[in-house]
């Protein structure tokens, strides 16, 4: 009877709070709904870039999924794969011919390679066999050369998601920590006696921002010097812009974590706020192809602050950019934050009127 007493008990303590009903059965619906839609989003074929090349070559390239765009001559091969958004650019010179591509995401640019190779291969063998009235042996891997606009043919896959997963941690340890701490603090009845004095709302707010925000400074530039000095990620920008970044991506989760504390009541309700507001970040952040995604995906995704850290991230570390090149991801993050900061104000509200 006493299990069946403690049974009921917790049955009913769940059945009265909606949220925690919500996350064992709307959210997993949710989350699975979203990766389902982000999975079998639309396979975006590469964009290649010609410059001589035969009508029967174009023919067989465009055969194997490959969008081709002609030139005539360019001057600065690698200035034309980013002004036109190529993946690669193709120059042929007589029986040789030089391969640029853009290594964004290595898995395409290893595709791409292969196949303009092989087309490439049997072009020329082709030429020869009409030329000559015979078969020729396969040509030298040598005959097209290969350059990189990032990186190199060593470049590995994690090398482009780990930029964004330096962000991803920041962004993830800031919030949990700055949400809980703040949920303590409302728990045990210190914000409670600290409405109670003549404090205002916003001296309350820029208290907790600044006293977790000297917090979230330090263990970001842990996360980053470890990440880059010790895990040996790459990287080709300048490291206090890497770090600038992150300081503004821990702002970012600072103020999310305290705005959201503000509606649980409980360190397993402020949890429950991770598979609805963390685990969608994941997805749009550029870890899956934003580009083949439904259009009202690519919209949704220009929503989540981790879409706009993780392009920054990856623009220093892995592409080499400036300050002022990742500048508009910046304005838009402190935008965030901004919003987040004023509507902590408002939520303030709901324990004191000031």
């Amino acid at each position: 009877m006493r299990i069946l007493a403690l049974i009921k008990r917790i049955l009913l303590q769940i059945l009265r709070d909606k949220r925690t009903l919500a996350l064992l059965f709307v959210a997993p619906l949710l989350v699975l709904t979203l990766m389902n839609l982000v999975f079998n989003g639309n396979t975006i074929n590469p964009v290649l870039g010609v410059a001589n090349g035969n009508q029967h070559m174009i023919e067989k390239l465009n055969d194997a999924d490959i969008e081709v765009k002609e030139y005539n001559k360019v001057s600065n091969v690698n200035e034309t794969i980013l002004d036109k958004n190529l993946d690669g650019f193709l120059q042929i010179e007589g029986e040789k011919a030089i391969l640029t591509l853009l290594n964004k995401d290595p898995s395409i640019a290893k595709s791409l390679e292969m196949k303009v190779k092989q087309i490439y291969n049997q072009e020329i063998q082709l030429m020869q066999m009409k030329h000559n009235g015979i078969q020729s042996e396969p040509l030298s891997p040598d005959v097209v050369k290969t350059n990189y606009v990032y990186g190199s043919s060593d470049t590995a896959l994690f090398d482009t998601f780990s930029p964004i997963l330096v962000g991803f941690f920041v962004f993830f340890f800031v919030f949990l920590i700055s949400g809980i701490g703040l949920l303590n603090e409302r728990t045990t009845g210190t914000l409670e006696r600290l409405l109670s004095t003549p404090i205002k709302r916003g001296e309350i707010v820029t208290g907790y921002l600044v006293g977790y925000g000297l917090l979230a400074v330090i263990q970001t530039v842990i996360i980053v010097l470890f990440a880059i000095n010790v895990l040996d990620m790459v990287l080709m920008g300048s490291i206090w812009t890497v770090i600038l970044i992150n300081v503004i991506v821990a702002l970012v989760a600072l103020s999310l974590g305290i705005l959201l504390s503000s509606f649980a009541s409980s360190e397993f309700q402020m949890i429950q706020f991770i598979p609805i507001v963390i685990v969608p970040q994941i997805f749009f952040s550029g870890i899956f192809s934003i580009e083949g995604m439904a259009e009202w995906l690519q919209i949704l995704a220009k929503f989540m602050p981790l879409y706009y850290a993780a392009d920054a991230l990856k623009g220093v570390m892995y592409q080499g950019l400036s300050l002022s090149d990742i500048s508009r991801n910046l304005y838009i993050l402190l935008a965030f934050a901004a919003v987040f900061i004023v509507l902590n104000l408002f939520a303030l509200k709901k324990y004191r009127k000031l």
